[in-house]
């Protein structure tokens, strides 16, 4: 059929809600992921002041959650930092309530400043800590406060994956009447954490309510000191919910990691686009041929399967990533791929 043919067909059936495949077919399938979320870094200390302003001219009561959205700048308009993960800092300061609701979008909290504030979670009320990660799973109750004898303002990265369950159309939304919910733990939480299960009943989702930083740090050292690192993404552990296993959260993924001194051996990438935080060290990360300096509370972006390589300057250097792994590999759609040098690294951080 001759071009003209073919362009006076598909101009005929535009109107029936009918498309040739042919036409797009090189946009729907393609031979390798084109990720539309750009690397880029948002630096702490200033976005903290934007932060800290906010905290001047609205309270919590007007803002429902004071929160400065991290958008990433290809993705303009979409309150997303990457197509399928949202991202943001949130302040709260002495004496405020961030007001009891519960959602279907899925959270986790990255505590970055301040050691006076707690979360309650389904009535569990948890001390929040400077590194410390909070789970809040779909559909469950949750209100913030500080009011810790020295209380001091607190600052997170909340990290939900509101695009993801936007693109289902299965947003809700239910606020508690009052400010905060009661918090009587039935001491279920501290069971898991402990490596027990309770017997009365399963989970319905992840049952713990924070992962202590400073716990997390000590046993990730412990087994970095036997073990060698990867050539790019350090040595790596990953959240797990206890009951399953499995990720801390079914469409988000999280991990910690502590990254070598020097230049990684090699390149890595994946399908899934992720954010990373650092919260000790410092140093650079190279990706699509972009080179990003980093140091703490920072945090950057790198694309989906975008190759990137670290350099980390002297000393080792902790970092939180999150991403929608879990979703991807629940789909069957996640891939890596690393692309390691000759030389091995050295064992031990």
């Amino acid at each position: 059929m001759s071009d003209d043919r073919l362009e006076r067909y598909s101009k005929s059936i535009a109107g029936d809600g009918l498309v040739p495949l042919w036409d797009r077919f090189g946009d729907l399938v393609r031979p390798r992921p084109a990720g539309q979320a750009g690397a880029h870094i948002w630096r702490y200390a200033e976005a903290r002041e934007s932060l800290m302003l906010a905290g001047e001219v609205i309270s919590v009561e007007q803002a429902e959650r004071r929160v400065l959205i991290l958008e990433n700048p290809a993705l303009p308009g979409t309150s997303s930092i990457t197509r399928s993960l949202y991202a943001g800092l949130q302040l709260l300061r002495p004496g405020e309530v961030a007001p009891a609701h519960r959602h279907t979008q899925s959270a986790l909290r990255l505590i970055l400043e301040g050691e006076s504030s707690y979360s309650t979670v389904n009535g569990d009320k948890t001390a929040m800590g400077v590194g410390d990660v909070v789970v809040t799973p779909p559909w469950s109750w949750h209100d913030h406060g500080n009011d810790g004898d020295a209380a001091e303002d607190t600052v997170w990265l909340d990290a939900l994956d509101i695009p993801t369950v936007s693109f289902y159309d299965a947003s809700f939304l239910e606020n508690l009447p009052a400010a905060s919910q009661p918090s009587e733990p039935d001491g279920r939480a501290g069971l898991w954490a402990a490596g027990l299960r309770p017997t009365d009943r399963r989970p319905e989702a992840n049952p713990l309510t924070a992962y202590p930083y400073v716990e997390t740090l000590k046993r990730l050292e412990q087994f970095a000191a036997q073990t060698d690192p990867h050539p790019v993404r350090g040595w790596e552990a990953e959240y797990i919910d206890p009951a399953t296993g499995g990720p801390i959260l079914t469409t988000m993924s999280a991990f910690l990691s502590i990254l070598p001194e020097g230049p990684s051996a090699g390149t890595y990438r994946s399908t899934d686009a992720t954010v990373l935080v650092p919260l000790e060290g410092s140093g650079t990360t190279t990706v699509g041929g972009q080179t990003i300096g980093w140091k703490p509370r920072d945090v950057v972006v790198i694309p989906s399967w975008a190759p990137y390589s670290h350099d980390v300057d002297d000393g080792s250097a902790v970092v939180f990533s999150y991403s929608d792994r879990a979703a991807q590999t629940a789909l069957g759609l996640w891939r890596e791929e690393t692309e390691a040098d000759a030389a091995p690294r050295n064992r031990g951080a």
